[in-house]
């Protein structure tokens, strides 16, 4: 017969997939039984409506499974009452460590461009990806309201669950992602002044649980317009990494993003060269369709350096249309999925994490 301990130790191993803890350290295994073979269990969700109930019923249930001795897995589901939550979210191991705090550990880079339709998302995304991969507690905050676009590009879909007040942020590979366009329906575009987007960056940052991160990476709209102000002023501490294609025209306008982020004391890591140059899919030939030198050039205006240059190769539009980081595409060409590591590992040596903090 197998033992209750057993079954205790593979169930530890299941986390909450929103809220990244062990279902045994949040208390949600109740009742657990076991019949000769046969091993029943009930489990307590956060709310009675949990998006993700299913796919936790499978994870518990080919937990149990897994131990020796056990064939048959019963699993019920229920909902922690009111207190309960209270007391799970009152829990010093679920408090939101504050992003803007003195002592919080998170470092906020904020990924800027002066135009749109540089790739500043596709940087954001894979980036944050890439960071993720090399170890790294990762959140992504979509900071376009109008234009957003980080959801699609990591697949997210439906909405993110509430629970008393407070918003859980999206799983994405490994990451907690928060974008409005997992707050609207379908393709309807959100038609705000510009106040309104201070409110909705105050919100993400306080009322969502996003825990303690090592890093948060903001993908601004671009331009110099109401939300990069308002990251100014609510995450002064942030530094800028911006992004650019070859043509001068393109890294003349990102200059524009960059003095106004030194001019509100934000420090600019470097420049990220984006679209560099064009990887033919059938020869393997790099092209300059979009000319060459536009980073260099901005980056010694700046003052700064080049972290990386990105090329521009089929796989990478095609994982951004499917939703996936292309750093997690293993068939993607490695000159793509090299960069954007290479790129993670420099920006970690500009703003490291404090160690034993």
């Amino acid at each position: 017969m197998p033992s209750r301990e057993r079954i205790m130790e593979a169930l530890s191993k299941v986390h909450d997939p929103e809220l990244h803890k062990s279902l045994v350290d949040l208390n949600m295994i109740r009742d657990l039984k076991i019949d000769g073979d046969r091993v029943s269990v009930t489990v307590a969700l956060t709310i009675q409506g949990c998006p993700l109930k299913g796919e936790i019923q499978r994870m518990v249930e080919e937990a149990i499974l897994s131990v020796p001795g056990v064939a048959k897995a019963d699993v019920t589901l229920t909902s922690m009452t009111p207190e309960e939550r209270q007391a799970l979210f009152g829990s010093s191991q679920l408090q939101s460590v504050p992003l803007v705090a003195p002592d919080s550990r998170t470092q906020i880079i904020a990924v800027a461009s002066g135009k749109g339709g540089v790739g500043k998302s596709t940087v954001t995304v894979n980036l944050a990806a890439a960071m993720r991969k090399l170890g790294y507690q990762v959140g992504v905050m979509d900071c376009d309201i109008y234009g957003f676009s980080v959801s699609s590009m990591l697949g997210l879909e439906g909405k993110p669950t509430v629970i008393d007040g407070k918003i859980l942020p999206m799983p994405a590979y490994g990451m907690k992602v928060i974008s409005m366009g997992n707050f609207v329906d379908g393709n309807v575009p959100v038609i705000w002044r510009g106040p309104m987007l201070g409110k909705i960056l105050h919100q993400f940052l306080t009322d969502v649980l996003w825990g303690d991160l090592d890093y948060m990476f903001l993908d601004l709209p671009p331009g110099t317009g109401d939300m990069a102000m308002d990251v100014a002023r609510m995450m002064p501490k942030s530094a800028i990494v911006l992004v650019t294609t070859p043509q001068a025209v393109a890294s003349g306008v990102a200059s524009r993003a960059a003095h106004m982020a030194r001019r509100t004391n934000q420090e600019i890591l470097g420049v990220v060269e984006n679209m560099a140059t064009f990887i033919c899919p059938h020869c393997g030939e790099p092209t300059d369709i979009f000319g060459e030198g536009g980073a260099q050039e901005l980056a010694q205006e700046l003052g700064t350096e080049v972290l990386g240059r990105i090329p521009l190769v089929v796989e990478l539009r095609k994982a951004g249309d499917a939703g996936r980081p292309v750093v997690e595409e293993e068939a993607a060409p490695a000159v793509v999925r090299d960069a954007f590591m290479e790129l993670a590992k420099k920006v970690a040596a500009l703003r490291p994490v404090p160690v034993n903090a």
